[in-house]
């Protein structure tokens, strides 16, 4: 008889459930909630992928560190940003990535697992979700719209 499965399991499987759907080159795709249940219950790291500008003034999640894809404002990539994503966590830890809509973390996950991390993983939605119909953030999905913690400086 086969053991059940843990929640980090049944999370992880929907995840790769979802990446295998969408043909993705890294481990799969969570919900803010999931992110946020593996990331304060097991431990999952959870990586912003934003600008300075962006995790300073737009918000937050506590506990996260921020390593920036691009730069603010010249858009310009983060020469550095694999050496301080290995800063942060290790090649066979879970790694989510986080940014405003689910763009650039899924760009990010996929450099991180051809560098070497089996367990890059993007956060749909991002932390402001996509455009609504006015052309504002936060109302359709997202990390904040989901309603978990967050903070603003």
């Amino acid at each position: 008889m086969n053991a059940p499965i843990t929640e980090i399991e049944e999370i992880l499987q929907r995840a790769a459930q979802r990446g295998r759907d969408a043909s993705l080159p890294y481990a799969g795709e969570v919900t803010p909630q999931e992110a946020y249940r593996l990331f304060s219950a097991y431990g999952a790291k959870i990586i912003d992928v934003r600008s300075r500008f962006e995790y300073q003034y737009i918000g937050r999640i506590p506990g996260t560190p921020l390593v920036s894809w691009k730069h603010w404002p010249s858009g310009e990539m983060n020469a550095d940003f694999l050496p301080e994503l290995h800063a942060q966590c290790a090649a066979d830890d879970i790694v989510f990535f986080l940014c405003r809509s689910g763009i650039r973390s899924h760009s990010t996950a996929k450099v991180a697992v051809a560098a070497g991390f089996r367990q890059a993983i993007n956060i749909l939605e991002g932390f402001e979700g996509d455009l609504d119909q006015h052309g504002q953030r936060g109302n359709i999905g997202g990390w904040r719209k989901a309603g978990l913690p967050w903070i603003q400086s």
